[in-house]
């Protein structure tokens, strides 16, 4: 059987998850958390087999926690969950040590395929995902567009700003200082040559990275 511990703050989105595992023989539900803390602290007190872990969880974010298990787990196979598409944070993720990107759209047809194949040892995203992702390994140099240029943590600014958080939310989300938000968004603007957050909304709009 493999032993599979859920990470997602929305009460809804876990029980659709386990209905999902329970329609498979192979996979049983090891254990559950609404929050990056939890998770953490559990991840070093118990085993599992997979980690399916969101992306946008309170407390620490999933690219957080995903970073700080690798460095006591590097070889638990981690599945990360988003509404984000692939082309946002899919190589982000993968480069940060994930076994996996999958969807939020895609979970009801491919969770649990995904859970067999990164517990198999293989990593786990579309086939055009996939393919981009294997040219990179290969020693691919494509053009990075300014998005790609950011920090992890930058680009966790960036797209919180292009959603409309003010600095107080976003300083609040990812618990540092509205200073330091601040710093980051400087840093932003002046590696992507952008003059405004407006300049950050509409880049994000026009790249594909927000819906309208």
């Amino acid at each position: 059987m493999i032993r599979v511990f859920l990470a997602d703050d929305h009460p809804v989105v876990r029980e659709g998850l386990k209905t999902i595992l329970s329609k498979s023989n192979d996979i049983v539900l090891a254990g559950e958390a609404d929050n990056g803390i939890d998770v953490l602290k559990k991840a070093r007190q118990e085993k599992w087999d997979v980690l399916v872990l969101d992306l946008s969880l309170p407390g620490r974010s999933g690219l957080n926690v995903l970073k700080e298990i690798r460095t006591f787990s590097p070889k638990l196979p981690i599945l990360i969950l988003s509404v984000h598409s692939e082309e946002q944070y899919a190589l982000r993720v993968l480069k940060a040590g994930a076994s996996g990107y999958l969807t939020k759209e895609c979970v009801p047809e491919k969770l649990a395929q995904a859970i067999r194949k990164i517990h198999g040892g293989e990593r786990y995203v579309s086939e055009a995902m996939g393919a981009h992702f294997s040219f990179l390994l290969e020693g691919g140099k494509p053009q990075k567009e300014p998005h790609e240029l950011l920090s992890d943590r930058e680009f966790e600014v960036f797209m919180m700003i292009a959603e409309g958080k003010s600095t107080s939310e976003i300083a609040e989300s990812i618990h540092v200082s509205a200073k330091t938000v601040s710093s980051h968004r400087a840093n932003i603007l002046d590696k992507m040559k952008l003059s405004s957050v407006v300049d950050i909304a509409l880049y994000a709009v026009k790249a594909g990275l927000i819906k309208h």
